[in-house]
């Protein structure tokens, strides 16, 4: 973005006001850190910020007054190589063996709270209402069969939650409520910022199965493909029933959902969101300047 945009740093100033959805998709989500980042070039601070799954964690960070550089720094520090994911992965090992079995054993379902304690920055409150921005984490009721939209009390459960992606990640219990990813329910939650900023972004990382081959995808391929076409179908209904003003769907596409250790690829790939995003806020910018 240009030096020429209006900032919205202080929206009670009169200048346009901005807000953001951040939607779910593993390790695609990513690409989150370019969006983040180049709002803080144009001195942009969101009024609302909604997330789901990997959004919510990002989403998360930002809410916290993080800067995209620091989200940045965080993520390829914690997460950018597979000796460093070890160490933080080691460092959760139980005790004792009575906490190894306490609940009884749950093949292929990791605790996502103590997971995210090991990774997450230290900057992130305990409290929604410690945040800078307000955050909405958008998570799915498992038995309620809808959305829950998490916006106070303990933040850790309600990210947990929202990025608890199923067979992987057990759900996680808020309020007697059983919770699990929030993107498989609301993939981008632009819907959550109708009516509360000038101009509304929403960033998909769902992403797709790379096209032009004929090879038959492995089992585990299939369920994430699955979800993709589940989670596309979600998306475009409600972008028919009302898009956001600002719509991104950056480069991921080759990328799995539990890349993490490929970061760096991750971000250099996606890159070419940047441009989209300064070009398409100095359209909206612009037209709303000269009402």
């Amino acid at each position: 973005m240009t030096g020429a945009l209006v900032s919205v740093e202080h929206p009670q100033a009169g200048g346009p006001t901005v807000a953001i959805a951040l939607g779910g998709g593993g390790a695609r989500g990513l690409a989150h850190i370019h969006v983040i980042e180049v709002l803080d070039e144009l001195g942009i601070r969101p009024v609302l910020i909604s997330g789901a799954s990997i959004g919510a964690i990002m989403g998360a960070a930002m809410a916290a007054g993080m800067s995209g550089r620091e989200i940045r720094e965080h993520t390829l520090a914690a997460i950018g190589r597979p000796g460093q994911i070890m160490n933080r992965l080691w460092s959760l090992r139980p005790a004792r063996f009575s906490e190894m079995v306490a609940g009884g054993f749950r093949v292929g379902q990791f605790n996502l709270e103590r997971v995210l304690k090991a990774f997450l920055p230290d900057r992130l409150p305990e409290t929604f209402e410690e945040l800078a921005i307000p955050l909405k984490v958008i998570a799915a009721d498992y038995y309620g069969q809808c959305e829950c939209v998490c916006e106070r009390g303990p933040l850790l459960p309600a990210i947990a939650a929202s990025a608890a992606l199923p067979a992987i990640f057990r759900p996680v219990v808020i309020d007697g409520r059983v919770m699990m990813d929030g993107g498989l329910w609301n993939p981008v939650p632009f819907d959550h910022l109708a009516g509360k900023a000038d101009i509304t972004i929403g960033v998909d990382v769902i992403g797709q199965p790379p096209a032009g081959t004929a090879d038959l995808p492995n089992s585990i391929d299939s369920l994430y493909g699955a979800t993709q076409l589940t989670m596309r179908s979600i998306v475009t209904l409600k972008l028919e029933k009302g898009a956001p003003d600002i719509f991104l769907r950056p480069d991921v596409g080759r990328f799995r959902v539990l890349d993490f250790v490929k970061a760096e690829e991750v971000l250099s790939a996606s890159a070419g969101i940047r441009d989209e995003l300064k070009r398409a806020l100095e359209e909206k910018l612009s037209a709303l300047s000269a009402r």
